[in-house]
């Protein structure tokens, strides 16, 4: 509801106050805004919604009577306040202005606004039309998301504001160039693991400082090794065996040598396991410990596997021994077989 609500008086008065309207504002009587003989009220008024806006209109020693309306009701005549909303109040009545202010401006407010004005007996009016602004607002976006490699995604971001805002979306990466989709929706088809991240939507319509949400996407792909090296170590020594990969979600680890799976804790080992490698350490190497030895990443969505030897000084050795073979070989199905068969 707008700064339109009247008071409510007694019917004795309606009579009384009719003739007073009819007496400022005639029927027939046409808007003249920019008449040069008339006191004129501002141009429109632009303000930011809990602004406050103030309406003016000049006048002078001609004007007997004048009032503000809003619509076809009244909100001041003369000193008299004829509205009943607090927000709305008189800031001068002066022979040469008669202005009002409303406070705390709402969407509702906007529209056209009439000072009139009584002059020479003759009746004129002149239009003010309040715009009011509205900082944008993101009021619905797309919750993060998880999709395997090669899916696709579809973002959404509702955003509302006066003027309407421009939403565009970004990726926030150090790769990403620009915008990527200036419109409400973001499709990204047959999405890579390059393209996982945040997407920031931005709303903006130069109210106020543009608004910003973000959206986690989170691509999974299968296991992918990166470094997996053999090492020369003498005996008696320590020597260590890296296996890097990448996966989303994380990888799990196993080691072994030959077709014997290496345990955690076992007797001068040590099978260190994190998100995106896993170290295997001896403590102190015997001509037993030499040999080939598999790294095996693995999650939900696949495994892949390297190997790689431990060689002592003088040993001569294969360098693509340490190359990684990819998942889905006939020897990593036969591993856990040939564990389970020596156990019987």
């Amino acid at each position: 509801m707008g700064v339109g609500g009247c008071l409510v008086l007694p019917w004795r008065c309606l009579v009384v106050l009719c003739l007073r309207l009819l007496f400022l504002v005639p029927a027939g009587v046409p808007v003249r805004s920019g008449d040069a003989t008339f006191p004129k009220a501002m141009d429109n008024v632009t303000v930011r919604q809990g602004e406050s806006a103030t309406l003016r209109c000049a006048v002078d020693n001609r004007v007997t009577r004048v009032a503000w309306l809003n619509r076809s009701s009244i909100l001041y005549a003369g000193n008299d306040k004829w509205c009943l909303d607090p927000r709305v109040v008189l800031l001068a009545n002066t022979k040469t202005q008669y202005s009002i202010q409303i406070q705390d401006v709402d969407v509702y407010d906007e529209g056209p606004y009439t000072c009139s004005v009584q002059t020479d007996n003759h009746p004129k009016t002149s239009r003010v039309h309040l715009i009011v602004q509205v900082s944008p607002k993101i009021i619905d976006i797309s919750p993060d998301i998880s999709i395997n490699e090669g899916g696709n995604v579809s973002l959404t971001c509702i955003a509302t504001g006066r003027p309407d805002p421009t939403i565009t979306w970004r990726h926030i990466s150090p790769k990403a160039v620009g915008f990527i989709s200036e419109d409400e929706y973001l499709e990204i088809t047959g999405i890579t693991r390059e393209q996982s991240g945040e997407y920031e939507c931005s709303a903006s319509n130069d109210v106020s400082a543009p608004v910003v949400q973000r959206v986690k996407v989170t691509v999974n792909y299968p296991p992918y090794i990166s470094d997996a090296k053999s090492t020369g170590v003498p005996v008696g020594q320590k020597g260590i065996l890296l296996c890097e990969a990448s996966a989303v979600p994380s990888a799990d680890f196993q080691w072994y040598k030959d077709d014997k799976r290496l345990a955690e804790g076992q007797k001068g080992l040590k099978v260190e396991n994190k998100a995106f490698f896993s170290r295997l350490t001896f403590f102190n190497v015997s001509e037993q410990d030499y040999g080939n030895y598999t790294c095996v990443a693995s999650n939900q969505l696949g495994n892949t596997n390297a190997s790689m030897i431990l060689y002592g000084p003088g040993a001569v050795h294969d360098g693509n021994n340490g190359a990684w073979r990819r998942s889905g070989s006939a020897w990593l199905l036969l591993l856990p077989l040939a564990h389970l068969a020596r156990q019987f």
